[in-house]
């Protein structure tokens, strides 16, 4: 199996900027860890390929959390990533699975819901985080980035995501690209692209054919017109930890921690992104106290 790994560049002399990503293994690790089913596991990987591409956005030590909550039965999908291409993610309800839609494709809409929003949260390292919201417009993911980035960065910007799932659930490919247009980009390289989008071959069939992250910009932006300027590897990677957690429980206070002490005799911690389980002794908590 192809690495994982993002792709940044830029196209028709600084006119696009654009990010691909493949993403099947972080979105197997994440299939694996929570034992997701195959709608579950499309309306996860697409988010989580997403917000891997958004973080590649950022710099330094910068990072971002992605809450699509379309209020359908998989329930909040939640993705984070950072700048160095780690990405980690979970469903509230991974064990969703509904018929193929008319198209023949996971009914990825069905699960997320049209009645919520999604909201992006970045830590840029100053006290004050910026948040963005917009409303989800299919359900379909993709689409529903695409429209943040219009409404909520003044990007505009076209967002395709895909993943396949194999009979026995795991996942067989997963990737996406972010074409966004820059101020003075001319109208007639805008309607190049909007027409290579609308007649490109899914995401996810062409990464199962083997297209490389660059493969699926020379796609859409033709190859001659790209200058890729990094490559990132990219991996499912969850910074969770005894000690993060042991400040979690510091924080929910006194009467609380003698609460977990009298009635469990320390206590027991599960990390949503990860499902890494942690014990605390009684002791530790009593040092807490």
């Amino acid at each position: 199996m192809t690495k994982d790994y993002i792709i940044k560049a830029l196209a028709f002399d600084g006119q696009i900027r654009a990010y691909s990503a493949l993403t099947t293994e972080a979105v197997q690790e994440a299939q694996t860890r929570h034992y997701t089913w195959p709608t579950a596991s499309a309306a996860l990987g697409r988010t989580m390929t997403a917000t891997l591409m958004m973080g590649a956005m950022l710099k330094g030590e910068q990072k971002l959390t992605v809450t699509l909550d379309g209020q359908g039965p998989v329930g909040k999908v939640i993705a984070d990533a950072d700048a160095e291409g780690n990405v980690r993610g979970y469903v509230t309800q991974p064990q969703t699975h509904f018929p193929l839609n008319s198209v023949g494709k996971l009914d990825v809409s069905r699960a997320v819901g049209t009645n919520g929003s999604l909201t992006v949260v970045k830590d840029i390292g100053m006290k004050d985080y910026f948040s963005g919201s917009s409303p989800i417009v299919s359900g379909e993911v993709g689409d529903d980035f695409t429209y943040y980035f219009a409404k909520s960065e003044q990007v505009p910007s076209s967002v395709g995501l895909g993943v396949l799932v194999n009979p026995d659930n795991t996942i067989k490919a997963s990737g996406g690209f972010i074409i966004q247009v820059m101020p003075g980009a001319q109208e007639e390289t805008i309607a190049q692209l909007e027409e290579a989008i609308n007649n490109m071959t899914p995401v996810s069939q062409l990464i199962d054919q083997g297209t490389s992250a660059e493969g699926l910009l020379y796609e859409i932006l033709g190859e001659e017109n790209v200058r890729i300027l990094e490559e990132l590897p990219a991996q499912f990677e969850c910074n969770c930890g005894h000690d993060k957690f042991l400040n979690a429980i510091k924080g929910l206070g006194e009467a609380e921690i003698k609460d977990m002490i009298e009635k469990d005799h320390g206590a027991e911690a599960e990390c949503h992104f990860c499902r890494n389980k942690y014990q605390f002794s009684e002791a530790e908590l009593q040092a807490l106290i």
